[in-house]
């Protein structure tokens, strides 16, 4: 299938470096925001990017559950393959494509694993369902049929059918504390205005790029 005429031509709502906030983090919050007000599917979805032992790259979408100046927090089994992953390299890549405003958000940084602390504060928080299936999931892991696990979901029921249901050892969130942050609005003729943010510990660059 030729796809070279299916194309769009961007808005003129154009971004300004006037308008940017001095902190990355204080200027995604404001995009977050009108994402939401616009109502966005899902504008908490970002793609996780990874590579493994040999160099090659994976991608995946997970959603962002909180953020402030510390980083980017996300929820996963720590067995799976992002977290076997993240335990050999941890320098990641999240994108928000936030494709009806025109707009995408960049972030790399470095993951690391939050407390046991927050991540049973985040866990006590979800729906029971979500809380049982945690403990179903051998993420990652092949397996014979849909069937299996719904065998499983009705054992794990079964066990937790009373009282609360305890933080699994092998789940929990990770924090990616960003080293760069790029924002990217789309303008017409192509001609997108990007803004990257390099440094922190409060003394953040910001250069626009060429599109």
């Amino acid at each position: 299938m030729d796809l070279a005429d299916f194309r769009k031509e961007y808005s003129d709502r154009g971004l300004s470096r006037e308008e940017l906030n001095a902190d990355p983090v204080a200027q995604f919050s404001e995009w977050f925001s009108q994402a939401t007000e616009l109502k966005v599917h899902e504008p908490n979805a970002m793609t996780l990017a990874t590579v493994d032992e040999t160099g090659m790259p994976y991608q995946r979408t997970v959603l962002l559950k909180y953020f402030d100046r510390e980083g980017f927090v996300f929820f996963t089994n720590y067995e799976s393959r992002k977290a076997k992953q993240m335990a050999l390299n941890p320098q990641v890549s999240l994108l928000f494509p936030w494709i009806t405003l025109e707009r995408q958000v960049i972030i790399q940084g470095t993951a690391e694993k939050i407390s046991t602390a927050e991540s049973l504060k985040y866990f006590a928080s979800r729906p029971r369902e979500s809380q049982i299936g945690a403990w179903v999931s051998n993420q990652s892991e092949v397996i014979t049929s849909r069937k299996f696990l719904m065998q499983k979901l009705a054992e794990i029921g079964g066990k937790f059918s009373k009282g609360e249901i305890p933080l699994p050892s092998f789940w929990g969130g990770y924090r990616v504390k960003p080293e760069t942050v790029e924002f990217w609005q789309g303008g017409p003729a192509r001609l997108h205005d990007r803004f990257l943010y390099q440094g922190g510990e409060g003394a953040w660059n910001i250069e626009r790029l060429s599109p």
